[in-house]
């Protein structure tokens, strides 16, 4: 099996910076044709550059969490590439919330960002899917990769929300992928601990003694680079996971392994 992309169509959601740049950024890399969608379309223009003139590379403005802006991406990218192969649920916010306080809500929130949108984006993608397929019952007709983290095992009071909309994803993604597997249409999602991504800097930058934390409860001792993430996505998209489906891979070095209040996830 190989682990090419070279010549697919994916859309990337929460393109603009961190982890979902990353994974479009190295997929563009790798050969694909590449839709950077986000809601900061600034962002989009300052980080993708003279990339976005690329023949492989367009990006799509709009708030991933309204159906018209979803509905409005799968038309902008079909009218770049005629069709799309992959879909890459990147769009993700943790946020602390009050487990104790009845007025926060944060659950409704991160559930909303987190699993709603995935969600309505996978439904209108997959259809998509489905009906370019014409029949064929050779391979994947799509692969739809999640990303979600360890606080939906491992968490924190602070994160309550985050780690409820974490572990609805995971169960989103099995569900899905028993739904769609007649249609040759595979969901997978990625378990992530501790990423160098955008929030995570954000964090490190105020706290400067939460990095030497981190690593002294992931027993490969680091952190986690966003293209070791991107890297793991593009597996789950590629040919080579073509019997995977349902699975939720872990990419925490080993933090899950410990101690549960020590492992636990920002």
């Amino acid at each position: 099996m190989s682990f090419s992309i070279s010549g697919k169509t994916a859309i990337v959601t929460g393109a603009a910076n961190g982890i979902g740049l990353a994974i479009g950024r190295h997929f563009a890399d790798k050969g694909a044709n590449v839709m950077f969608a986000d809601k900061d379309e600034a962002r989009l223009k300052k980080e993708l550059g003279s990339l976005a003139e690329s023949d492989n590379i367009r990006f799509f403005a709009g708030d991933m969490r309204q159906k018209l802006a979803q509905a409005n991406l799968l038309s902008a990218t079909l009218d770049a590439f005629d069709e799309v192969d992959i879909l890459v649920n990147a769009c993700r916010q943790v946020a602390a919330s009050d487990p104790l306080n009845p007025d926060d809500d944060g659950v409704e929130t991160l559930l909303q960002q987190n699993l709603m949108t995935a969600l309505r984006m996978s439904q209108l993608v997959a259809r998509r899917m489905i009906k370019q397929d014409k029949g064929s019952r050779k391979g994947t007709a799509g692969a739809i990769v999640n990303l979600s983290s360890i606080a939906a095992r491992r968490t924190h009071p602070d994160l309550m929300a985050y780690s409820i909309s974490s572990a609805a994803l995971d169960q989103m993604t099995r569900s899905l992928a028993v739904a769609l597997a007649p249609h040759r249409i595979r969901v997978n999602a990625v378990a992530f601990g501790s990423v160098m991504s955008a929030s995570l800097k954000d964090t490190l930058r105020e706290h400067g003694d939460y990095r030497e934390d981190i690593e002294d409860h992931t027993p490969l001792g680091r952190i986690a680079s966003a293209t070791e993430l991107a890297e793991a996505v593009q597996y789950l998209a590629s040919d080579g996971s073509g019997f995977m489906t349902g699975q939720i891979m872990t990419m925490d070095g080993g933090r899950t392994l410990l101690d549960p209040v020590a492992a636990a996830a920002h």
